[in-house]
């Protein structure tokens, strides 16, 4: 990429950064936005998600250090109430949550893990949870099942969305392998534990 396609993608990274703390979109759709608030041609090169990363981690540590860093305490907490009600279908939190860069505009992402991947759906209907059935891109860009529902978190005094990505028993195995920037793309209740104790970062 030469300086001015990179000064572009940085220019991008940083507009779309803005719109990830501010707003809570996902990566994919923070860039096209960027593009157009930018006025740039819809075929621009976009930066690849490590850049935007940085450029997230960076609005944070420059705008909103401190509150950011309670909210996500808050939904780090949120998700590990929701994974020890569905411990049975093995839990891993990914996403802005899991890494560290989530806001109060951010959904919590958790990755269930089941012999019958009906059996979270009659668990919620067990206990009187209301959510909204759909379809997501899982990490391999297939259709996954997911069930949303919508929670209080008290702590940020509004509600959340939790979106319950149903996978086979034998995704496990898959969904633990390191990501392009060699991070674990998700953890556990144990491994989110740690992170609440601060032994360990994502």
């Amino acid at each position: 990429m030469d300086a001015s396609r990179d000064d572009i993608a940085q220019e991008i990274a940083a507009v779309a950064a803005r719109l990830v703390v501010e707003e809570g979109l996902e990566y994919a759709a923070a860039k096209r936005r960027a593009v157009k608030q930018l006025g740039l041609p819809p075929r621009t090169p976009l930066p690849d998600n490590a850049t935007l990363d940085a450029a997230v981690r960076e609005d944070i540590a420059v705008f909103c250090p401190e509150t950011q860093a309670v909210e996500l305490r808050a939904l780090r907490e949120l998700a590990l109430l929701w994974m020890d009600r569905l411990q049975a279908f093995r839990p891993h939190l990914g996403g802005a949550v899991w890494h560290g860069t989530a806001t109060r505009h951010s959904d919590v992402y958790l990755q269930l893990f089941c012999e019958d991947p009906k059996a979270p759906e009659w668990t919620l209907l067990d206990h009187r949870v209301e959510y909204h059935p759909g379809t997501v891109n899982g990490w391999r860009g297939e259709p996954v099942e997911a069930l949303t529902l919508r929670t209080r978190n008290e702590a940020l005094g509004q509600w959340v969305l939790v979106h319950l990505m149903v996978h086979d028993l034998d995704d496990q195995r898959g969904a633990l392998k390191p990501d392009a920037q060699g991070r674990k793309p998700r953890g556990d209740a144990a491994a989110l534990r740690r992170l609440l104790a601060g032994e360990v970062t994502a």
